[in-house]
């Protein structure tokens, strides 16, 4: 059974008091007349559904897994079933066009449904997360005719999809990919190659699935600047646009797999099968490229999601399991024990999770926000500053929220004892769950790099000399009340170290390019600490005149007040880490490992 419920106070929280989520979206275009009613009803409907519909298949899909029968992959038992409820009920085409058929809703809801989701089933929740990156890129990069087919079916849910990337030979390193893709005379392309690691790559949910592949062209120059982007259906369309005859793509292997095991992981050959050419030639990274933030953030979601699941296991089990005396004496002397939460070191790890969550949460919605402004704002200065924002972001979203989350995840167990060792109490399966994001769209090395190579210089430090001043906005604004204090001098203490640590390795990457990589982790943590820093200083400002009305506010403050003190001096040790420099781990010659 399961003990998942969606926690809405804090959506709400964050939405309408600390965001201001409707004033924002009122501001675009698509959403002029978006009210907090209909965001709470939409919300309130896919906790209802995630609650009863998917968290009770969530251990028994688990326990079952896919099968791989036949060439067709088979999910557990119910799936079929609670996807026809979630299609139906328009939930695949939440933020799609409405042209298409979709609802036309913000991301910065959407994200909140995806968080919901992934708490109550991760695996469920992969076979959906997808549909909305495919449905961007055919709507940007497809001709119309391609649009009409695929993009009506990808809103209602009755096509899924999947992204092609990797292969057996290259991971990451997509610039080695060997995909073919050869011209045909009717316009149409004849797609060879292997992928592995295809998140929903087959499945039983659907009709059809669209696969948009990466492949090379005969003529296409070696790198990543020979890479085209394909869309390949597993059924091509019929005259009338549905699902016909089998296309030239199958499932060859089902990973077997440490968690995640209801979401069918598949080995794809393409065996000259049709497809359809994307955007220009050469620039197929590019267009799949349109989807990473919104997928990577996705990724990072699936951090809190797992922690939020693990957290609420522990939260009962603490209150409802008793064991040991409370060191100031019993709490409960009329039993024989007192319960697990009067325990200061299970406070600690319930707090840290706590924490971590409504931290992440708050800046996944904004990040979110983000994207709808980038996409969306009438005013180009505005764009712009949203688009540097997410960029440079999402790498550090990506990577602290799902190494925090796997975290949190194992603390969760940890209270458990070892009964959380044990599959029977269903925590253990949040930590195996946990465990792929921190692999997945770009292992969290990757997303260091990225920070630091990539996104800090791009156009002259831009986005980050943003981030630095959005920052200090904050610290300036709450300098001013004496009450904010204990939260604005230790964010300017964070910053300040942030950017100290910036110059050091400009500095030293510049003596020695590998003092990039070995810093590269630690930089990101010490970034990741002072972006939570600073969402957790604007929450304690929007609690603080309210502490009196509600448990709720003292709670958060409660919260806040943890992180500063209890949490972010973590980053210092990252700091001086990254500052012991490169020497410590490549001095050593490769043939001592």
């Amino acid at each position: 059974m399961s003990h998942y419920r969606a926690p809405l106070r804090d959506m709400q929280f964050v939405l309408h008091e600390l965001l201001g989520v409707r004033e924002q979206l009122n501001q675009l275009p698509p959403w002029a007349e978006l009210d907090n009613n209909l965001m709470d009803s939409v919300l309130q409907e896919a906790g209802r559904f995630c609650e009863e519909e998917i968290a009770p298949l969530n251990r028994s899909g688990d326990e079952e897994g896919c099968r791989l029968e036949s060439g067709r992959v088979r999910t557990p038992t119910g799936f079929r079933q609670a996807y026809r409820t979630f299609a139906q009920g328009g939930w695949c085409g939440l933020t799609a066009s409405e042209k298409y058929g979709g609802q036309g809703l913000p991301g910065s809801i959407d994200i909140l449904v995806n968080e919901m989701m992934g708490s109550a089933n991760l695996s469920f929740a992969d076979y959906i997360g997808l549909i909305a990156g495919a449905f961007t890129a055919i709507e940007r990069f497809a001709d119309e005719d391609l649009r009409a087919i695929y993009l009506p079916r990808l809103a209602s849910g009755e096509w899924g999809a999947t992204m092609c990337m990797t292969e057996p030979h290259c991971g990451t390193d997509v610039g080695m990919l060997r995909t073919q893709a050869i011209p045909q005379a009717d316009g149409s392309h004849a797609i060879s190659g292997t992928k592995i690691f295809i998140s929903g790559g087959d499945h039983d949910l659907t009709d059809n699935i669209v696969h948009l592949v990466l492949a090379r062209l005969p003529d296409a120059p070696p790198g990543v600047r020979g890479i085209s982007l394909f869309l390949v259906p597993k059924r091509l369309p019929d005259a009338a646009g549905e699902a016909g005859e089998t296309n030239a793509v199958r499932a060859v292997r089902l990973e077997h797999k440490m968690g995640y095991c209801a979401s069918a992981t598949c080995q794809m050959e393409f065996e000259g099968a049709r497809g359809w050419r994307l955007a220009e030639p050469h620039r197929g990274l590019w267009a799949m490229f349109v989807m990473v933030n919104h997928t990577r953030l996705l990724t990072a979601v699936q951090g809190l999601s797992t922690a939020e699941g693990a957290y609420q296991y522990a939260v009962r089990y603490a209150r409802e399991r008793i064991q040991g005396r409370a060191l100031t004496g019993p709490a409960q002397p009329d039993k024989p024990a007192d319960p697990l939460i009067v325990h200061p070191d299970v406070r600690r790890m319930l707090l840290k999770s706590r924490a971590f969550i409504e931290g992440a949460r708050a800046l996944a919605v904004w990040a979110a926000l983000l994207l709808d402004q980038e996409h969306h704002h009438p005013d180009e200065a505005v764009r712009e500053t949203a688009a540097d924002l997410v960029s440079l972001l999402t790498p550090v979203f990506k990577a602290f929220f799902t190494d925090s989350g796997f975290e949190s995840c194992n603390d969760s167990m940890q209270i458990f004892g070892g009964h959380g060792y044990i599959r029977e109490t269903g925590v253990e399966q949040f930590v195996r769950d946990c465990r792929i994001a921190q692999i997945q769209e770009g292992a969290n090395g990757i997303q260091a790099l990225d920070l630091m190579g990539r996104k800090l210089t791009m156009n002259d430090g831009r986005a980050y000399k943003r981030f630095v001043a959005m920052v200090n906005a904050t610290i300036e604004q709450q300098n001013g009340n004496p009450a904010l204090h204990e939260f604005a001098q230790p964010l300017a203490q964070a910053l300040a170290r942030l950017e100290q640590c910036t110059e050091w390795i400009s500095e030293a990457s510049a003596r020695d390019a590998n003092e990039m990589g070995a810093a590269g982790v630690d930089y990101l943590n010490v970034f990741g600490f002072t972006t939570f820093a600073w969402m957790w200083a604007r929450m304690a400002e929007t609690a603080l005149p309210k502490q009196s009305q509600h448990a709720f506010y003292m709670t958060k403050l409660a919260t806040a007040r943890f992180y500063f003190l209890r949490m972010l001096p973590m980053m210092e040790g990252h700091a001086r880490a990254m500052e012991g420099g490169a020497g410590a781990m490549m001095d050593l010659p490769e043939e001592a490992f």
